[in-house]
């Protein structure tokens, strides 16, 4: 167990009535946790955010809708994010572009893992490279490794059971990773802060 544990938001992004990609969401919330660290889970369909007309900047302080103050509270409490995405028509899931261009200083040097799924065989990896270039915009530097997941539907369970060969060293591989950079971004903000 870690002596001074991260808190990881874990992004998820799809509203689908029979959308299999939260077993992976669920899977890596319980990694992190396995782990030693902290997770939270931001569902797209229990944060129900509006259609982006403005974002939570642009309220008053205190002024914006509870979802959104409470997606918010949740971006700060995190040293880094895990986004889960499906691939929708070789792209990133519409709910998952809305939840992330409500925030934007919130998301600043947050290191970000993309962990991405489709139902074929590439594992989501066209989204999860439009991805980097929303979450680079955001000011989130993400971390070379993916977690590409071909056959979510078979890889996991709905409730986040791996059922792969390959899912464990994998998302070992992976994780290690962002909590490396996390602990790494964390350590210089205590030290020095941000630039701005």
């Amino acid at each position: 167990m870690t002596t001074d544990p991260l808190t990881l938001l874990v992004v998820y992004g799809s509203v689908r009535s029979e959308r299999q990609g939260i077993g992976l969401a669920r899977l890596i919330e319980r990694r992190i946790g396995e782990a030693g660290h902290r997770a939270l889970l931001a569902d797209p369909l229990e944060i129900r955010l509006p259609l982006l007309d403005r974002m939570y900047k642009e309220y008053p302080k205190g002024e914006a809708p509870e979802p959104m103050e409470r997606m918010a509270g949740m971006i700060r409490q995190a040293d880094g994010v895990c986004v889960v995405s499906g691939e929708y028509n070789h792209g990133i899931p519409p709910a998952l572009k809305n939840l992330l261009d409500h925030y934007l200083e919130e998301w600043f040097f947050k290191p970000a893992g993309i962990a991405c799924y489709s139902a074929g065989r590439y594992g989501g990896v066209r989204a999860a490279m439009q991805l980097r270039m929303t979450l680079a915009e955001l000011g989130m530097p993400t971390i070379s490794s993916l977690l590409p997941v071909p056959q979510v539907g078979s890889a996991v369970t709905p409730d986040g059971e791996d059922k792969s060969d390959f899912l464990g060293k994998a998302s070992a591989k992976f994780l290690g990773d962002l909590f490396w950079w996390a602990e790494a971004a964390r350590a210089q903000k205590r030290a020095a802060g941000t630039p701005y």
